[in-house]
């Protein structure tokens, strides 16, 4: 654990790994996953601006055994123009509203997206405020949506090892702040979702070259004075998974379940993994 976290009243249960491919030629790259609220849907979305959707297969004991791909779009301007890869096209964070609707955030240049619909036009928004450390490759890489509508969002880098990372929020067309996370110098936000239960819940990675990821997902309480009750709840070993970069939290029933997905930067000495956790308290 890391020195001066608090120790964590909850603890996380492995149930499983899938290996998740496909022959598409855009199947791979993914920053961000949803689970529908009784497990049995999901989108997933690509650093290159594409989202899959489809069901997913589950077996007695409640194990993933398959992702079948209903469908997948390559994500739209405002105009109505394919994003290409790149500064446009660095698709990052994605949250699904109640009312279907689809965010998405973007890190080359850094904004917000919201679409109706996988083949919609974009829906345009004020881009996010200029803070420390937020640039190019370095905007909102995590994204979730709380049950009142407020998204939140937090970016990648803070500027500074020792300084926090900042909480960005948005709602009805406007952005404000939430307060800040505490930085741990090598872990950085790649994914973030709120529970069924209430609490954020951040996913974060570490990279050392040839020792591989590591990942870690630490959860909070988000008030109006900001994140607080921060517990941690996972840290992996490295190369102990691929490169974690999406989750997605729901009940399955028996508890709180975590999902993650892997990007594998369309390298062949990756693969796509979908790894589950499941709340113990």
């Amino acid at each position: 654990m890391t020195a001066g976290a608090p120790a964590s009243a909850a603890s996380l249960e492995y149930v499983g790994t899938y290996i998740w491919s496909s022959s598409q030629d855009s199947f791979g790259g993914f920053s961000g996953i949803e689970i529908s609220a009784d497990g049995s849907g999901f989108h997933a979305l690509s650093d290159r601006s594409h989202l899959y959707w489809g069901s997913i297969d589950r077996d007695s004991q409640g194990i993933l055994r398959g992702m079948n791909i209903a469908g997948y779009a390559r994500l739209k301007d405002s105009k109505g123009l394919f994003l290409e890869p790149g500064y446009l096209g660095d698709s990052e964070g994605l949250a699904v509203a109640d009312d279907g609707t689809i965010w998405v955030s973007f890190e080359g240049f850094d904004r917000i997206a919201s679409y109706a619909s996988p083949d919609s036009n974009a829906g345009l928004h004020p881009r996010p405020p200029k803070l420390p450390g937020m640039g190019v490759n370095s905007g909102i890489e995590a994204l979730a949506i709380r049950d009142d509508g407020t998204i939140f969002g937090v970016p990648e880098r803070s500027g500074l090892e020792t300084r926090p990372f900042p909480v960005l929020t948005y709602r009805d067309g406007s952005w404000g702040r939430a307060g800040e996370i505490r930085r741990d110098p090598r872990w950085l936000p790649v994914g973030a979702d709120f529970g069924p239960d209430g609490w954020f819940y951040l996913l974060e990675r570490d990279f050392r070259g040839i020792l591989g990821f590591a990942s870690r997902v630490r959860r909070m309480q988000m008030t109006d004075d900001g994140p607080q009750d921060e517990e941690i709840l996972l840290e992996t070993q490295y190369l102990q998974y691929d490169n974690l970069e999406g989750i997605s939290v729901w009940d399955d029933g028996v508890g709180i379940r975590l999902t993650m997905i892997s990007d594998d930067n369309f390298l062949f000495v990756q693969r796509t993994e979908v790894v589950e956790y499941r709340l113990r308290d």
